[in-house]
């Protein structure tokens, strides 16, 4: 594959993860603020589905993608901006794979307090603070790996 095609694909691929995490946790966030048992069961649903489908995949790919094109271009994978964007992505998928586990259950919980037409336990709860905690890192880490992709160095380094 040519570099062209290739850093095409991983800039859609960026742009997928980027929107479906953002789009993901606005509805997710804004349906646990209704207090609407019912609407939050399925947009945890919703939510879980467009992981499997949409971010899950494009997480394997941005760096398979990044590392090949990186090779494409010559750049040593030990440069410090390539580094920095692995460091980084690192840390937002250390934050993600708790999310989605926290994710997954959270929809078990709504399901359950849907279908018994009871509220949703404390638990849930607690594990709705987790989540979002865990996105405030994992988002800066991705916005940082992002502008490194783009600006291609460190501040106050070169390419």
């Amino acid at each position: 594959m040519d570099y062209l095609t290739l850093k095409t694909l991983h800039i859609l691929s960026m742009v997928l993860l980027f929107g479906t995490g953002l789009g993901s946790a606005f509805y997710k966030w804004m349906a646990d603020r209704s207090g609407q048992v019912a609407h939050i069961a399925v947009t945890n649903r919703h939510v879980v589905l467009a992981d499997w489908c949409f971010t899950t995949p494009t997480v394997v790919f941005q760096p398979i993608s990044g590392l090949w094109m990186a090779h494409l271009a010559g750049w040593p994978w030990a440069s410090g901006w390539i580094a920095a964007s692995l460091a980084l992505y690192a840390l937002a998928g250390a934050c993600w794979l708790p999310v989605v586990w926290l994710q997954i259950r959270m929809r078990d919980l709504a399901d359950t307090a849907a279908r018994q037409g009871t509220p949703l336990p404390p638990q849930y709860w607690r594990m709705a603070r987790w989540w979002f905690w865990l996105g405030v890192p994992a988002f800066t880490a991705m916005v940082l790996v992002v502008a490194l992709m783009v600006f291609k160095h460190l501040p106050g380094g070169s390419v």
